[in-house]
């Protein structure tokens, strides 16, 4: 039994170690957080209890398959987003709620966009279609060598070809007419931490994977029971787990790893490694690589920078859904400034997310706990968030008009991160929220490998290397990672 030393604890990291358990691995884990989690993480105070980061998901059978191949009986309960999230805009104050039943989505639009329930049944055959062409060929195996991509690529049926030059924006529409709806669909490609002006079309998969495939959920009690329940799981099998541990350099021969070395100068030694940390910053700041220094990572493509809010209110507030978007009026000025801190943070765009919706034990009686997401531009571009009180105060005067509650007024408890604190606390380059992100060059083979290029025993998982960021997408990245290693 060979023993794997695992740096962090996201779910990429607890399910490697699940999968490694499995295979009769002794697994001893280090994190640099005072608990487990990483970004799928939360937080409590004054009595709420707030999701951290991510706070629903697609592809929820991805953690089926986790559990059956690691003997582990889910000890979490899904629960299925109906609707799925509501969208409103800021101009005509309407709130649309976006469906999977396609018919019950029709009568939204009716009125704006003619012949919805037609037009989108095409759209999400095209997007279904390339979902399924690529799914094993591409998103779900390893490419070791250049050429093994170059032929899973020409595999690729010709009719997709179009959607690697067409951007996402473009492809929803050739489709729609309305901007509502253009708007609405294109809210997906922020969720890989770009925009859907500069992400390829080729992720407009995406919009059948929540529309048809197969949904989006959330986990009774919060997102944090994913964790919870794998940690223990690990624990029952005798995983170690060290909290408070930040892995700052490595001891190495000419190929191989001997050791990790802490924060504290201790030395953490194992026959295989595996990094949950992000990828490519992980080999320029601990591995001191040239290809990955500073410099090198600041010419990359990265994901949004995530500033958040926790507010903890008293009273109920009756026009709000469990997750919801806030839309301006100019949209593409908006998606292609925001990055490059090129808009005013004045009227931002963001998501709310009502965990006491549905979980009414995360605040106290009487109350709701939210969850504010904006996207901003990561440190990079904006360094400075000195005025984060500010940009707070304009964003809850700006939601409390447009729910009708005064959350101002109402505000019990109150946390505020912005990208410092997220670069802070998880390693995060420049504040990035999901890592790197997704273009053509920074896709699959192309992607930050899950094995080392010069350490034989050093792996990595996680959302910056393959298949990519995400929940699901990180949960099966964790079982390329384990196909990698030699247990």
């Amino acid at each position: 039994m060979g023993k794997v030393l695992i740096a962090g604890t996201g779910l990429g990291g607890l399910s490697t170690a699940l999968r490694l358990t499995s295979k009769g691995q002794k697994v001893v884990m280090v994190e640099k957080f005072h608990q487990a989690g990483g970004r799928l993480n939360r937080l409590t105070k004054d009595g709420f209890t707030f999701d951290m980061g991510p706070s629903f998901f697609s592809m929820s059978y991805e953690f089926h398959e986790l559990a059956r191949s690691c003997d582990w009986e889910l000890p979490f309960e899904f629960h299925e987003l109906d609707p799925l999230y509501a969208v409103n805009f800021s101009d005509t104050g309407k709130t649309f709620r976006i469906y999977k039943d396609v018919h019950k989505l029709a009568e939204e639009f009716k009125g704006i966009e003619p012949d919805l329930e037609k037009k989108l049944n095409r759209y999400l055959q095209t997007t279904g279609a390339l979902f399924h062409d690529t799914e094993n060929l591409i998103i779900r195996r390893n490419f070791d060598h250049w050429w093994e991509y170059l032929q899973a690529l020409v595999q690729v049926p010709i009719r997709h070809a179009p959607k690697l030059i067409r951007t996402f924006w473009s492809e929803v529409e050739r489709h729609f007419e309305s901007r509502e709806v253009k708007e609405i669909l294109s809210l997906v490609a922020f969720f890989l931490g770009g925009t859907p002006f500069d992400t390829p079309a080729v992720f407009t998969l995406l919009s059948y994977t929540e529309l048809k495939h197969d949904g989006y959920y959330n986990v009774r009690g919060g997102m944090y029971k994913i964790v919870e329940g794998l940690v223990d799981e690990l624990k029952r099998r005798g995983v170690e787990i060290h909290y408070d541990t930040e892995i700052v350099g490595v001891e190495q021969t000419k190929n191989q790893v001997k050791a990790l070395i802490d924060q504290q100068g201790r030395r953490w030694e194992a026959d295989q490694y595996v990094i949950n940390a992000d990828a490519a910053w992980f080999r320029g700041a601990v591995l001191n690589r040239r290809s990955f220094r500073m410099e090198k990572l600041d010419e990359m493509r990265w994901t949004m920078a995530p500033f958040t809010i926790y507010l903890g209110v008293k009273g109920k507030i009756p026009h709000i859904h469990h997750h919801n978007y806030f839309l301006g009026t100019n949209f593409r000025d908006y998606a292609n400034g925001i990055f490059k801190n090129q808009v005013s943070l004045q009227k931002p765009y963001y998501y709310v997310n009502v965990l006491s919706r549905h979980n009414p034990e995360s605040a106290p009686e009487g109350c709701e706990s939210l969850f504010i997401l904006v996207p901003v531009p990561d440190l990079r571009f904006r360094p400075d968030w000195s005025d984060k009180n500010e940009i707070t105060e304009g964003i809850l005067k700006d939601l409390s008009e447009r729910v009708g509650f005064d959350l101002i007024e109402n505000r019990v408890s109150q946390t505020i991160y912005t990208p410092v604190e997220w670069e802070r606390m998880f390693n995060l380059h420049r504040g990035s929220g999901l890592g790197l992100g997704h273009n053509m060059g920074q896709m699959a083979y192309l992607r930050p490998s899950n094995k080392d290029e010069k350490l034989k025993n050093l792996f990595y998982t996680g959302a910056s290397t393959v298949p990519g960021t995400g929940l699901p997408m990180v949960v099966i990245g964790s079982k390329l990672t384990v196909e990698q290693m030699e247990v």
